[in-house]
């Protein structure tokens, strides 16, 4: 595994990579990162490319090459998270009904694909921040929810 680390304003994240793909993209403290031990690979220049593009508040118009690893159901949610346009948000209540219908089901609880959307390893990019709690909430987020504000801020999704 190959490690990578990216300074935003606000956050900090910590990228890591099998050498051809990006395999998670995490949240961590700034204090935490080790000075000078960036790997220079391919996919973390188009990560860091990607990311400039979303911190200048711009959507970008390409996804890094990315590989998920996960439980059908996670894998079915995360293909939906990738499906919400910048600057829009979604309830978990909303993709409840959506999985459900796709998968034939009856009804699913928000709860059960809030358990999936905690799960992703690649974050903003498969954009778990853009779903909220059904009163406009913003509920449970690896990055704090301070820092899942500050995305949707700068996405213009809402004034929070």
């Amino acid at each position: 595994m190959f490690y990578c680390y990216y300074n935003a304003d606000f956050t900090a994240l910590k990228m890591e990579s099998d050498g051809d793909f990006l395999t998670r993209l995490s949240f961590t403290d700034k204090n935490q990162i080790p000075p000078n031990k960036d790997v220079d690979i391919p996919v973390f220049d188009d990560v860091k490319k990607w990311l400039n593009i979303y911190f200048s508040g711009k959507a970008p118009d390409f996804t890094p090459a990315i590989k998920l690893t996960g439980t059908d159901f996670q894998m079915k949610v995360w293909a939906r998270l990738t499906e919400i346009p910048f600057g829009k948000t979604v309830t978990y209540g909303e993709l409840a009904k959506e999985i459900a219908a796709k998968t034939g089901k009856e009804k699913m609880s928000a709860q059960a694909i809030g358990g999936a959307v905690g799960k992703n390893p690649i974050g903003i990019i498969v954009p778990c921040h853009r779903v909220i709690g059904r009163d406009g909430s913003l509920t449970g987020f690896a990055g704090g929810i301070e820092v899942k504000k500050r995305l949707l801020e700068l996405e213009r999704a809402f004034d929070l």
